[in-house]
C-alpha cells in the first residue's frame, strides 16, 4: 500500500513539475515573441516617420550618412553578439531598441521605392511565412540542430553574391540571391525558435532567462526583417 502511495505521489510531483515547466516555456516565448514584435513596430514607425520627413530623409540619403546609418545594425548585431554575456539584461534590451530604430532609419528608403499597398501586402505575407514556420519549430518533434551549419552556410553565401552584386547590378544575380535568401531566412525562423526553447532550459536564473528572451526576439527579428527585405523583391511595386 506504502508503495502505491509513493508512485501516485511521484506521479504527480512528476506532472506539477512538468506542468511548471510547459508553463514557463510558454511565459518565456511570448516575451521573446512581445519583445520582437514591438522591435517590428519601433522599426516600421522610424522608417515611415524618416520616410514623411523630407528634411530627414534628404540628411540621411542624401549625404555619406547613409553608409553610417546602412552600417550601424549590423555593428550592433555584433556587439550584442560578443557582449550580451557582460551586460545585464536591462541594458541588452535597452541595446535592442536602439537597434530596432537604426533599422528603422536604414529602411526608410523602401517608402520610396515601394509604395505603401505593395509594402503592406509583402508585410502579410511575410507574417503568414514567418509564423507557420516558427509554429512548425516549435512544436516539431524533429530535431532541427543539423540545420545550423547548412543554413549558416547559405547565409554566407547569401551575402557574399549580395556585395558581389553592388558592383555587378545583375538583375540575375539579384534574383538567385532573393530565392536563396528567402529559403534560407525560411528555415533560419524554425531553426532558431527551437534553439530559443532548448537554450530556456539553461536559463535556470532570471536575469539570465531575460537575456535569452531579447538574444531570442534579436534572433528571430533579423529572420523577419531580411524575410520581409527579400520578399519585396517579388511583391514589392515601383513607385511611378
Amino acid at each position: 500500500m506504502s508503495t502505491d502511495l509513493y508512485q501516485s505521489g511521484y506521479a504527480r510531483t512528476a506532472s506539477a513539475s512538468s506542468e511548471l515547466y510547459s508553463e514557463g516555456l510558454r511565459q518565456h516565448m511570448l516575451r521573446v515573441y512581445n519583445i520582437m514584435g514591438l522591435g517590428l513596430l519601433l522599426t516600421g514607425a522610424v522608417a515611415f516617420a524618416t520616410a514623411n520627413t523630407p528634411v530627414l530623409f534628404n540628411l540621411i540619403f542624401g549625404t555619406p550618412l547613409r553608409w553610417v546609418v546602412i552600417l550601424a545594425p549590423l555593428a550592433f548585431i555584433m556587439f550584442l553578439s560578443f557582449r550580451v554575456d557582460s551586460m545585464s539584461a536591462a541594458r541588452a534590451q535597452t541595446l535592442f531598441w536602439v537597434f530596432a530604430a537604426v533599422m528603422g532609419l536604414s529602411m526608410a528608403s523602401i517608402f520610396h521605392v515601394f509604395t505603401g499597398q505593395s509594402i503592406a501586402r509583402t508585410f502579410f505575407v511575410t507574417s503568414a511565412l514567418f509564423g507557420a514556420m516558427s509554429l512548425y519549430g516549435y512544436t516539431t518533434k524533429r530535431d532541427l540542430s543539423g540545420w545550423g551549419s547548412f543554413l549558416f552556410m547559405g547565409l554566407i553565401g547569401v551575402i557574399l553574391a549580395a556585395l558581389v552584386n553592388l558592383f555587378l547590378q545583375s538583375s540575375a544575380l539579384q534574383f538567385a540571391v532573393s530565392v536563396i535568401g528567402v529559403l534560407v531566412f525560411t528555415g533560419l525562423t524554425a531553426y532558431d525558435t527551437q534553439r530559443i526553447k532548448s537554450l530556456y532550459d539553461e536559463g535556470a536564473a532570471s536575469e539570465t532567462t531575460s537575456k535569452l528572451a531579447v538574444m531570442g526576439a534579436l534572433s528571430l527579428y533579423l529572420s523577419f526583417i531580411n524575410l520581409f527585405m527579400l520578399l519585396l523583391h517579388f511583391f514589392g511595386g515601383q513607385q511611378e
